[in-house]
């Protein structure tokens, strides 16, 4: 009987198939790894950031600019970790 958790499509797949579809999984939960990271080190910069923008003259503001790109990395990684681990039914823990 085939494993109803898993979708239609994986159900018949042969062992390469598989391997492909393991390192595609692997590699979404990469990206999200990264994605909390960066998260981490944004959530941290905002503590600097706030000072800079306040005491910073003019247009140089470099930790605004580090925190802003942090971000941007989190909301990016995360995107592109949650489209490569799609129709994961386990949590991966390594």
């Amino acid at each position: 009987m085939a494993n109803t958790l898993l979708p239609y499509e994986e159900r018949n797949l042969t062992p390469d198939e598989v391997e492909q579809l393991d390192r595609r999984r692997r590699a979404g939960q990469l990206c999200l790894v990264i994605c909390f990271q960066c998260l981490i080190v944004s959530t941290l910069l905002t503590l600097w950031s706030g000072q800079d923008l306040t005491y910073s003259p003019g247009w140089a503001h470099p930790m605004a600019y580090w925190n802003a790109i942090t971000f941007l990395g989190a909301v990016i990684f995360g995107l592109v970790g949650i489209r490569l681990r799609r129709g994961s039914t386990e949590f991966i823990s390594y």
